[in-house]
């Protein structure tokens, strides 16, 4: 685990930092890089942690969790953040089950041509984070009302809306700070060893 920020250690973590660590604590029991870059101001970690939960692994997300995790690698690869693209589109493939039409997904978010590999809702959702990520001081009514003819519904909307923001955010983090994927775990989900 790399970054050019001091990280500190489970071993030398007071009792606060030592429970904030345990609440961010991947399936597998590892603390990724992404979280322990907090560890120096451990109340960032703990709003990280919840905002992360909450706005790409919530159960009341109506939109699959692999097409999340679509809009995610898309806004990574638009700010060109390696550590999280590399972590979330393992996800996908884990997700899909399906390596020809992950490499397919890949290659068209890679070349911005989302419209190669998707259509309806979901290219319409891709486009909006696109411009939300690259754009953002551009967004007009006309974007959302786009979604809206295109058949997304408000919540579906603002699940894409807060995946994108959140990664625009955490893209920030990890490339400001020169956050690598050693030591990490990629491409783990809770469920894979389930299915």
């Amino acid at each position: 685990m790399t970054a050019w920020i001091e990280m500190i250690s489970d071993e030398a973590a007071d009792e606060r930092l030592k429970a904030l660590l345990d609440q961010a604590r991947t399936p597998h029991g590892t603390v990724d890089t992404v979280m322990r870059v907090h560890s120096l101001r451990p109340q960032t970690m703990a709003g990280h942690v919840a905002l992360y939960r909450s706005v790409l692994h919530s159960e009341d997300n109506t939109l699959p969790f692999w097409f999340l995790e679509v809009v995610a690698s898309y806004t990574s690869i638009l700010n060109d953040c390696t550590y999280s693209l590399t972590h979330h589109f393992m996800n996908v493939r884990n997700l899909l089950r399906d390596q020809p039409r992950s490499d397919r997904i890949f290659t068209a978010l890679k070349a911005q041509r989302p419209e190669d590999e998707f259509q309806g809702k979901e290219l319409a959702l891709l486009r909006y984070a696109a411009k939300l990520t690259s754009d953002v001081g551009r967004m007009v009514r006309s974007d959302f009302e786009a979604l809206k003819l295109a058949g997304c519904e408000d919540g579906e909307i603002l699940e894409v809306n807060q995946v994108c923001a959140y990664f625009n955010y955490s893209n920030r983090l990890l490339n400001g700070l020169g956050c690598t994927t050693e030591g990490d775990v990629i491409g783990y989900y809770k469920g894979d060893d389930e299915a």
